[in-house]
């Protein structure tokens, strides 16, 4: 609010009038915030907590701690919601023994001696600092929580976000992983794992590569049962993902960048979605793409019925046709997204195949005239517009600069 915001409650439909929660490059330009608008709030902010605490007698917020003689409960207890609660014991006002601390009685210890990443930034030594490439070998189990985190800290700290070359550190696992599995892992790392992983697979993935496959012992169809979690992908901006198995809730929510494979995912796929590319080879759960403003999902709707689980109030639905471009043309397909989704949804599903050796992926592939299409293309209608218009500028300046050349 100090910064501009004037609750207009339009985040979501990126037409905030001044500008903050917007793509709109028109948009934007009506933000007027300045860090010292932020830095004058705090300003009155402590003012007024020194006067509160001056009226309670208090110079330090240490000295604060502990005292539960200026708790008031009669407002709490006064509310319907807590009529019953009877908060005398939590807030009795016991003399504390002389010598006796009330606070920060002993050091918190995380535990991050015992953390996995240990062993793979000493075996990763040579790579982290000559860029020679490794390949390390370890079983996992889910007490094993954040794996690539550290790994990832050190690479950032030597490189910074431009990471080490694709493939230096690949990392295969055995076992169940803990949460946040891969999370912010640095580009040129590759964590594959066989077995599955819990909740928060990928948060904040950074450029690295994660491949997760189950046992290859099970007797159960991967495409049918839960490999990842819930909150897969929260929050990443670079990297890629090839599951070979279904996904929980919350897939790939508020991933910015991105580019995802899976078999299927439960409720509120791609909620929030900023940009990168997402492919459902399977069943989705109900509202998908809620608040879904950029990016691209690819989704195989094989029982027609994937529009009434969508939301709609910012994508819309599209066919997916055969390229018409040349087979043998050179194409980035990291670039023009509007154009070559058959093209670019085949080379994603023969990776995925590659490197998890996918059963789904294989039928669909064998069978891509049937099942292209019965794949449908969640498109943003602001991103679109925004991808047109930088494509259509793009040409302009092209155009411009080949009649500069003519013209000299």
């Amino acid at each position: 609010v100090s910064a501009g915001c004037i609750m207009m409650r339009k985040c979501h439909l990126n037409t905030c009038p001044v500008g903050v929660a917007t793509q709109d490059p028109e948009l934007r330009k009506l933000f007027t915030g300045q860090p010292e608008h932020v830095i004058n709030f705090f300003m009155f902010l402590a003012e007024e907590v020194r006067e509160l605490m001056a009226q309670m007698g208090f110079r330090h917020f240490q000295d604060m701690v502990g005292r539960r003689d200026h708790l008031g409960t009669q407002p709490v207890i006064e509310h319907w919601k807590a009529r019953n609660l009877d908060l005398s014991r939590l807030l009795y006002n016991f003399d504390v023994p002389a010598g006796v601390a009330i606070h920060h009685c002993e050091k918190q210890d995380h535990g991050l001696d015992k953390a996995l990443d240990n062993m793979l930034i000493e075996k990763s030594a040579a790579a982290i600092e000559s860029g020679t490439p490794v390949r390390i070998e370890t079983l996992v189990a889910n007490t094993n929580r954040t794996i690539g985190a550290m790994l990832s800290g050190e690479i950032a700290r030597k490189y910074g976000h431009d990471g080490l070359p694709d493939n230096t550190i690949q990392v295969k696992l055995k076992g169940s992983a803990g949460q946040s599995f891969g999370a912010f892992l640095s580009r040129g790392v590759t964590l594959e794992l066989e077995g599955g992983g819990n909740d928060y697979v990928g948060k904040g993935l950074s450029g690295g590569r994660l491949i997760i496959y189950p046992a290859k012992a099970g007797n159960f169809a991967p495409e049918q049962n839960i490999i990842v979690g819930n909150t897969v992908l929260y929050g990443g901006i670079e990297g890629e993902c090839f599951f070979r198995g279904v996904a929980g809730e919350r897939f790939a929510v508020r991933n910015s960048g991105v580019t995802a494979v899976v078999e299927g995912v439960g409720d509120h796929g791609c909620e929030y979605m900023t940009g990168g590319v997402v492919v459902v080879l399977g069943q989705t759960g109900r509202n998908f793409a809620a608040g879904m403003s950029g990016g691209i999902a690819y989704v195989l709707d094989e029982c027609g019925d994937f529009e009434h689980r969508c939301n709609l109030a910012m994508v819309e639905l599209e066919s997916i046709d055969e390229d018409d471009a040349p087979k043998d043309a050179k194409i980035d397909l990291t670039k023009d997204l509007t154009r070559h989704d058959a093209r670019r949804l085949k080379d994603l599903i023969e990776r995925h195949n590659s490197y998890t050796g996918s059963g789904r992926a294989r039928q669909i592939l064998d069978l891509w005239d049937q099942y292209l299409p019965m794949f449908v293309k969640v498109f943003p209608v602001d991103y679109r517009r925004a991808l047109l218009e930088m494509q259509t500028s793009s040409q302009m300046e092209e155009r411009e600069d080949v009649s500069v050349l003519a013209g000299e």
